[in-house]
């Protein structure tokens, strides 16, 4: 049996740079390209013309966000974190170079997504600070599939 890690709260996508996030209860993740709909999907978005992997998905703890809010009292609605899929009971660093599954799609941690100005500048001051190293991370989608809201993320690897 795979080991589960935890489950998606919330999914956002932005049409093309500096957007709003749209809140969705579902999204279709395209292998290759991204979430249907998203700036990096259309490669519209603030760092599409520069090269690296992970910007087909971004993910981010709800653990993150609360801690931020009570750590450094600044209150970070989801959307405004800037990342596509809010997880609760996962710890996202951990997922950096492993094989992972939500819903139908299959995703691999490429690196950390650490929090930028350009996120800052988008929500609060102060928040980019605040997710140092708990910014989430950034995947990319192996075999494509819907996501929904409360779908459980599985580990596609064995575990020691």
């Amino acid at each position: 049996m795979m080991p589960i890690y935890g489950l998606v709260v919330s999914l956002h996508i932005a049409a093309h740079a500096a957007a709003p996030m749209q809140s969705l209860a579902s999204v279709a993740a395209v292998a290759g390209r991204g979430l249907e709909g998203d700036r990096y999907f259309e490669q519209t978005g603030t760092y599409s013309n520069l090269p690296g992997t992970g910007r087909e998905v971004t993910l981010i703890e709800s653990e993150a966000i609360v801690a931020l809010g009570r750590e450094y009292d600044i209150q970070l609605p989801a959307g405004l974190a800037r990342r596509n899929i809010v997880t609760r009971g996962v710890a996202l660093n951990h997922l950096a170079g492993k094989t992972f599954s939500i819903g139908a799609a299959v995703l691999r941690g490429m690196r950390l997504c650490e929090p930028c100005l350009h996120m800052e500048r988008l929500a609060v001051k102060g928040a980019a600070r605040g997710l140092i190293h708990r910014g989430g991370l950034r995947a990319a989608i192996i075999s494509g599939g819907e996501i929904r809201v409360g779908e459980r993320i599985f580990s596609l690897e064995e575990t020691g």
